[in-house]
């Protein structure tokens, strides 16, 4: 499958995600910005992609994107950042919101597994309370020390400043 098809709306993901399930399958829930691709997300979204056999990743757009990191951010555009997610063996859709949150998303999919990384508590997780209602689980992952997006934009800034 090439790597445009993954990408999807969120009707669309909807009903991916509902025959998905249907098969048995079980639907694991991830999202952020990843804005520079870089080891800490592919380590991140590998193991999530682990509890499960389908994983969707639901990533901010450009607008929402600026709204939570300011006027400098993203780097990459959505439709960039889209197509690199999309191309990882183990994403098997990516789903664009507009919103600060996946709130919405996270309701209208009812992943069976929702993930964030371990720097988040269970009750700070968007959507945590929507999964759990729904007889799901919610996860924490283990990240990779050291690896950020904001601290490679300042490596790169300091080596080039």
């Amino acid at each position: 499958m090439k790597s445009i098809h993954k990408i999807a709306g969120e009707a669309q993901a909807k009903a991916i995600v509902n025959q998905w399930k249907s098969e048995g399958k079980k639907v694991v829930f991830t999202n952020g910005c990843f804005d520079i691709l870089h080891l800490g997300h592919v380590d991140y979204l590998e193991k999530a992609s682990q509890l499960g056999q389908k994983l969707v990743v639901g990533l901010n757009t450009d607008a929402s994107i600026k709204r939570i990191k300011g006027p400098q951010r993203p780097i990459t555009d959505q439709i960039s950042r889209s197509r690199v997610m999309a191309s990882l063996g183990f994403v098997d859709m990516v789903v664009l919101f507009d919103s600060e949150t996946p709130l919405a998303l996270i309701e209208a999919l009812l992943p069976d597994v929702l993930v964030k990384g371990n720097d988040y508590t269970l009750d700070k997780i968007v959507g945590a309370d929507v999964v759990i209602l729904n007889k799901g689980e919610v996860k924490t992952v283990e990240l990779v020390d050291g690896y950020s997006t904001t601290s490679i934009i300042q490596k790169i800034k300091n080596n080039y400043d």
